[in-house]
C-alpha cells in the first residue's frame, strides 16, 4: 500500500502526460496533451490523399448559379452521348448484319470457336469501316472540315444536321434496297398512335430519326438472317444426304455428323466460301 501511494504522489506531482501526435501533412509529431484531441486542420492545409485521386472539382462549373447548373448538365449529357456513341454507330451502319451474317457461318460450319469472336468482330469492324467510308468522306467534307474551319454560316448545329442527312441517307438506302419499307410504316404508326391510310404516300421528310433508327436495326436483322439461312442452306443438304447414305448402309449407330462435318468444311474451303461471303456482303451495300 505504501508502494502505490508513493506512485500516485509523484504521477500527480509530474502533470499531465505528454503524447506525441502525427501532424496532419506526414511531418514532424506534434506533442499534445493526454485526453486532448488532436487540433482540426484548417481549411486552407492540404488534405490526405493516399490513392493519388485526381480533384475534378475545379472541371466542373460551381453548380450555385443557373448558368452553373445548365454547365453542368450540359458535360453530363456529353459524356453520356461519348459514353453510347459506339452503340449509336453500331446501329447506324452495316456493322449488324455483317457481324450476324458471320457468326451464322460459323454455326453452320459446326465450328463454335473458330474463328474466334474476337476475330469476327475484327472483320466486322473493318468490313464496315470500308462500306461507310464514302458516307463519313462525305460527312467530313461538307460539315466536319467546313466547321473546324469556321466556313461562314456553319455552325455546330448545321454541321451535325449535314452529317445526320447523309446518314439518314444511307439508311433509307438500304432499307429500300432490301424492300423493308413496311418497317418504317410500322415504327411510324406507333409514333403517331393512329394507322396510315393506304393510299397515304410517305417521304423522306415525314420520318423522323427516331423512327428511322429502328426501322433500319430492324431490317438489318431480317436481311442478316435471310442471308444466313442461304448459307445453313448446302450444308443442311449434305447433312441429309450424308445421314441417307448412312441409314441405307446399316450404319444407324454412327452419328451422321462425324461425317458431314468434314465434307462441309471441305466444300466450304474449295468454293473460296469466305471470298463468297464477304462478296455477297459487300455487294448488299453497293
Amino acid at each position: 500500500m505504501r508502494i502505490l501511494a508513493t506512485v500516485l504522489a509523484l504521477s500527480a506531482a509530474v502533470g499531465p502526460t505528454v503524447f506525441a501526435q502525427p501532424a496532419p501533412g506526414g511531418g514532424a509529431a506534434v506533442p499534445t496533451l493526454a485526453g486532448t484531441p488532436p487540433a482540426s486542420p484548417s481549411p486552407d492545409s492540404p488534405v490526405d490523399n493516399p490513392l493519388q485521386v485526381p480533384d475534378v472539382s475545379r472541371v466542373f462549373p460551381a453548380a450555385t448559379t443557373r448558368e452553373g447548373v445548365t454547365a453542368t448538365l450540359k458535360i453530363f449529357v456529353i459524356m453520356t452521348v461519348l459514353t453510347l456513341a459506339p452503340a449509336i454507330l453500331m446501329m447506324t451502319t452495316s456493322f449488324t448484319r455483317i457481324l450476324i451474317v458471320l457468326a451464322m457461318l460459323r454455326q453452320a460450319l459446326g465450328v463454335q470457336q473458330l474463328p474466334p469472336s474476337q476475330v469476327l468482330v475484327g472483320i466486322s469492324l473493318f468490313l464496315t469501316f470500308l462500306v461507310m467510308a464514302p458516307t463519313y468522306q462525305r460527312i467530313h467534307a461538307e460539315a466536319i472540315q467546313p466547321w473546324l474551319d469556321n466556313a461562314p454560316g456553319m455552325t455546330q448545329a448545321a454541321a451535325l444536321d449535314i452529317a445526320t442527312r447523309h446518314l439518314r441517307d444511307f439508311m433509307f438506302n438500304q432499307i429500300e434496297r432490301t424492300k423493308n419499307e413496311e418497317d418504317i410504316y410500322l415504327f411510324l404508326e406507333y409514333s403517331r398512335k393512329a394507322p396510315i391510310p393506304a393510299n397515304q404516300r410517305i417521304v423522306r421528310q415525314d420520318v423522323g430519326t427516331e423512327v428511322l433508327i429502328p426501322a433500319f436495326i430492324l431490317s438489318e436483322l431480317k436481311t442478316s438472317f435471310v442471308l444466313g439461312f442461304r448459307i445453313y442452306l448446302p450444308f443442311l443438304v449434305i447433312d441429309m444426304v450424308i445421314a441417307t447414305v448412312l441409314i441405307s448402309m446399316g450404319m444407324l449407330m454412327l452419328p451422321p455428323v462425324l461425317i458431314s462435318l468434314p465434307f462441309m468444311r471441305l466444300l466450304f474451303v474449295l468454293a473460296d466460301g469466305w471470298h463468297l461471303v464477304v462478296g455477297s456482303l459487300l455487294a448488299g451495300f453497293a
